[in-house]
C-alpha cells in the first residue's frame, strides 16, 4: 500500500464517478489483454479500457504510429488540414453505407454526440430530442440532457424538448405477448403515443445506441430499429446511432447497425476508433452537412481535426482489416458466450446472458423465477474477480441487478477468455 500515493489521490483528486470509488489499485503499465499494478500483479482488463482498447493495450502498431507521428505532427491550428485528417474521413466513408460520405473529426463520445445533436437542431430547424430511459450519451450539456441512465439530479433543468421512451428488455419486458415474450411493436407505438402528447411539435432527432451497454447491455430487438427509423422519418426527425462501444468490428460487423439493414441519417463513433486514444467521429450524408454549413453549422473545437489521433485512427483501421477482427469478435463472442451459459448451469444467481460479439452482458440475480436483484451480489462477484487477478466492470441500475459488461480487446486469446471465465467461476462461486 503506497501510502503518499492514496493521501495524495484523497488530497487533490475530484471523484467523478457517483460511487467515488477508484480501482485500489495503482496501474503501473498495460499490455494486450493485462495491467499491470505496482506490487507487480497481473490483472486481466474484461473491459478494454473504458471499453475502448479494441486492440488491446500498447498494441505495436499503434505504438509505432504514435512515435512516428507526434514527431513529425501532432497538433494544428483547427483552421488547417492534415493528410493522416483526409485519409481517415475517407476511410470511414468508405467502411460505411451510402449516404454517408461526410466525417467530422473530434475527441470523445460526448463531444461527437454533441455535434451530431447540434447538427440535427440546426438542420431540422427544431429542439426536441428522444432517447431511452437507460440511456448514456455523455456528460456534456446536449449529451447529458439525452442521458438517462444516470446523473441527471441537482444540475438544474436539462435543455427543455428533451423526452425518454421505455428501453425494451427482453430480459424485463413491460409490454408482452401471452406467452410473455416482450412486444417491442406495442411498446413503441406506445412509446411514440406518449411522445406525441409531449411534444410542441419541433420533433428534431432520435439518439440511441443499438446495444445500451451502460443500461446493461440491452441489444435492441431485430426489427427495432427499422421499425424506430420509420417512426422518426414519419415526423421529420432525423435518426442519430450511437456507436461508441458497438462500432469497429466489436459486435462482429463492422458497425452494429448493419444486422438491421438500417442505414442512419447521423453516425457517431468514438470510443473503438482511437482503439483508447481520444478519437470520435460524426458521420453524415451530403445532404445534410450542405443544409448545415449553408445555416451556419459551428462546431470549432481546440482538438477538432488533430493529426496524431487520426494518424492512430488510420492504423486502428489497418489492424482491423489486415487481421479481419470483424469475424474474429464474431468467433470470440460465440467462445465467451458458450463460456457464460455454462456458468449459468453451475450457478443459480446467472439470470441472463446476452449481446453480440465481444459486447456481452451477464446479469445475477438472487431468484431466477422472480429476477429478484441484488446490488450487494455484483459488487461482492467485482471485488472478489479484482481479488482473483480479473477487472470487471458491473452496471448497477434502480430495477436491475448486477450486470456486468463483458468486453474484452478483439486481440485477446482463447486462453485468455478461458481465464477470465476461471475466475468469474471462482467468484461467484465465493460470493
Amino acid at each position: 500500500m503506497d501510502e503518499p500515493f492514496w493521501s495524495d489521490a484523497d488530497r487533490h483528486l475530484v471523484r467523478y464517478s457517483g460511487a467515488g470509488r477508484f480501482v485500489p489499485e495503482i496501474i503501473e503499465r498495460a499490455e494486450g489483454s493485462f495491467v499491470w499494478t505496482a506490487d507487480g500483479r497481473r490483472i486481466l482488463d474484461f473491459t478494454s479500457g473504458q471499453m475502448s482498447a479494441i486492440l488491446g493495450h500498447s498494441h505495436p502498431d499503434v505504438v509505432e504510429t504514435v512515435r512516428r507521428q507526434v514527431g513529425r505532427l501532432d497538433h494544428l491550428f483547427s483552421g488547417m488540414l492534415s493528410r493522416p485528417v483526409v485519409d481517415l474521413a475517407r476511410r470511414l466513408a468508405s467502411s460505411l453505407p451510402a449516404p454517408l460520405t461526410k466525417v467530422l473529426l473530434l475527441t470523445t463520445g460526448a463531444e461527437s454526440n454533441e455535434a451530431a445533436i447540434r447538427m440535427a437542431k440546426l438542420v431540422t430547424g427544431k429542439h426536441e430530442i428522444v432517447s431511452f430511459a437507460r440511456s448514456w450519451h455523455g456528460m456534456t450539456q446536449a449529451a447529458a440532457a439525452a442521458t438517462y441512465s444516470s446523473g441527471r439530479k441537482g444540475y438544474g433543468p436539462a435543455a427543455p424538448g428533451n423526452f425518454a421512451i421505455p428501453t425494451p428488455n427482453a430480459y424485463r419486458p413491460d409490454f408482452t405477448h401471452p406467452d410473455g415474450t416482450l412486444d417491442w411493436k406495442r411498446q413503441l407505438d406506445f412509446s411514440f403515443d406518449l411522445i406525441d402528447a409531449q411534444s410542441v411539435g419541433s420533433l428534431a432527432a432520435c439518439i440511441v445506441e443499438p446495444i445500451l451497454s451502460s443500461g446493461g447491455v440491452l441489444d435492441l430487438p431485430p426489427g427495432y430499429l427499422a421499425a424506430l427509423r420509420d417512426k422518426c422519418h414519419e415526423r421529420g426527425m432525423l435518426l442519430i446511432l450511437d456507436e461508441a462501444q458497438t462500432g469497429l468490428c466489436r459486435t462482429g460487423e463492422w458497425y452494429a447497425f448493419q444486422r438491421d439493414g438500417v442505414v442512419p441519417d447521423i453516425l457517431t463513433v468514438s470510443k473503438t476508433l482511437g482503439a483508447g486514444l481520444p478519437l470520435a467521429a460524426v458521420i453524415t450524408s451530403d445532404e445534410i452537412e450542405q443544409t448545415a454549413h449553408e445555416r451556419g453549422f459551428l462546431f470549432f473545437t481546440t482538438h477538432v481535426s488533430d493529426p496524431l489521433v487520426a494518424a492512430v485512427g488510420n492504423t486502428v483501421l489497418d489492424v482491423l482489416e489486415r487481421d479481419v477482427l470483424d469475424r474474429r469478435a464474431a468467433e470470440l463472442g460465440a467462445y465467451l458466450r458458450k463460456g457464460l451459459l455454462a456458468l449459468g448451469e453451475r450457478h443459480p444467481v446467472v439470470g441472463d446472458v446476452r449481446g453480440r460479439g465481444l459486447l456481452v452482458g451477464l446479469e445475477l440475480v438472487l431468484d431466477r423465477e422472480t429476477k429478484e436483484t441484488s446490488d450487494e451480489l455484483g459488487a461482492a462477484v467485482t471485488r472478489r474477480c479484482l481479488e482473483l487477478g480479473l477487472h470487471m466492470n458491473v452496471v448497477q441500475l434502480p430495477g436491475m441487478g448486477g450486470v456486468f459488461r463483458i468486453a474484452p480487446p478483439l486481440t485477446a486469446s482463447y486462453a485468455e477468455l478461458d481465464l477470465g471465465l476461471e475466475i468469474l467461476d471462482q467468484a461467484i462461486a465465493s460470493a
